[in-house]
């Protein structure tokens, strides 16, 4: 008999594997009979994951960590043995935006330090003549859109919480939104600002993956509890899932995985926005200008899928730089407890091969290497900080 489980997803490329394992098969070979349910907001899958109406989630990992950690909500201990995706979001900005940056660029905008410093005298000018702050749609307070605009921001000397308005949408809301002028950029994952490009109303400004080599995404997760109370289904959960990102990977399957993604009641866009998400190629202007990079979305390739401990302590760093959580080294081992990789190579059978780089396991874009055992030495060297 099959275990029945119900897993809720926000419609994001990085929700693949959960898309691929239930759809392919690879749930119903490991004897477990999942429903997907597909969910607007970030809220609404925090909410119903937390009182047991899904038996795990698509979760942002930062999201994770606050649940762990009780932050900001009710504290509902998780875990994962499964990472969903590592990068995977990007920055885009009206064209008047985008304009303003570039003619303030003292350098090459591709620079996510030279434009946030364009970004900064964008702003002293708007200020200057009494304008209306710039206002940035992300996901979630506790999602690394959040913490991705706030660390490309504070590269450039702008405070993000007094010399702009950040705002939560859910991602679907993105595009229509700066299509109205409520915004002039967002941070949010694929496919969405590729549709912004598609419609012409927005230029993607940066890949996440400039600014970060490797950022965990999103996670498989479960509650504590419920992984102590069905330790065998996790672990087939997870194999399962390990199976499906391999599968994505491999570029020979990549048009069956293209429209299993966008069949009815999953992402439910072009097939060939989600192709140009998987291989790293994507439009980020209405001219039709090109970006390619292989880091943009990682699903399985270089233990992408492995949870990484080092990234629940970046989470927290950011949580903490922000005023969000206190420093504390409690909770800072609680950040870490979320990721765990024991899980995931138990499910295997061995720990895959890590990559070299880079070596602190972030690689931020403006230097200087994150140690996830000294939180205020990190937070001492920011540009900006609360």
């Amino acid at each position: 008999m099959s275990e029945r489980l119900r897993i809720g997803f926000i419609p994001l490329v990085d929700a693949a594997a959960l898309i691929v394992a239930a759809d392919k098969g690879f749930c119903a070979a490991e004897g477990l009979d999942v429903e997907l349910v597909r969910e607007i907001s970030w809220a609404n899958v925090r909410d119903k994951f937390n009182i047991g109406m899904f038996d795990a989630a698509h979760l942002l990992a930062p999201l994770a960590v606050a649940s762990s950690l009780g932050i900001g909500h009710v504290k509902v201990p998780v875990i994962s043995g499964f990472g969903l995706g590592v990068n995977g979001n990007a920055i885009t900005v009206s064209p008047d935006l985008h304009a303003a940056i570039v003619a303030m660029a003292d350098g090459d905008v591709a620079d996510p330090v030279v434009s946030a410093r364009a970004l900064a005298r964008v702003v002293a000018g708007r200020k200057a003549k009494g304008q209306e702050p710039l206002t940035f749609g992300m996901t979630f307070p506790f999602s690394s859109h959040n913490y991705d605009l706030r660390f490309w921001m504070g590269a450039g000397g702008v405070d993000p919480d007094e010399d702009v308005r950040l705002v939560v949408l859910p991602p679907p809301f993105m595009v229509e939104s700066l299509a109205s002028n409520h915004l002039d950029g967002f941070c949010v994952g694929a496919p969405w600002n590729s549709v912004a490009i598609d419609l012409g109303i927005g230029t993607i400004l940066h890949f996440t993956s400039e600014l970060f080599q490797r950022a965990a995404e999103k996670m498989l997760t479960v509650r504590a509890s419920w992984a102590a109370q069905h330790p065998d289904v996790l672990q087939a959960l997870i194999r399962a899932h390990v199976r499906a990102a391999d599968y994505i990977e491999d570029v020979a399957n990549r048009d069956e995985v293209c429209a299993l993604l966008t069949a009815p009641g999953r992402i439910e866009v072009t097939p060939e926005l989600i192709r140009r998400t998987l291989d790293g190629r994507l439009k980020v202007a209405a001219d039709g200008t090109i970006r390619a990079t292989a880091r943009y979305l990682l699903v399985g390739r270089e233990a992408a899928a492995r949870p990484d401990p080092v990234q629940g302590a970046w989470n927290y760093a950011q949580m903490v730089r922000w005023g969000q959580a206190p420093l504390s080294a409690d909770l800072l081992a609680a950040a870490k407890a979320v990721f765990r990789p024991d899980l995931y190579d138990a499910a295997v059978g061995t720990a895959p091969a890590l990559p070299a780089a880079p070596a602190d396991g972030i690689g931020e874009c403006t230097g200087g290497a994150f140690d996830p055992d000294d939180i205020a030495g990190y937070l001492a060297r920011m540009t900006i900080r609360r």
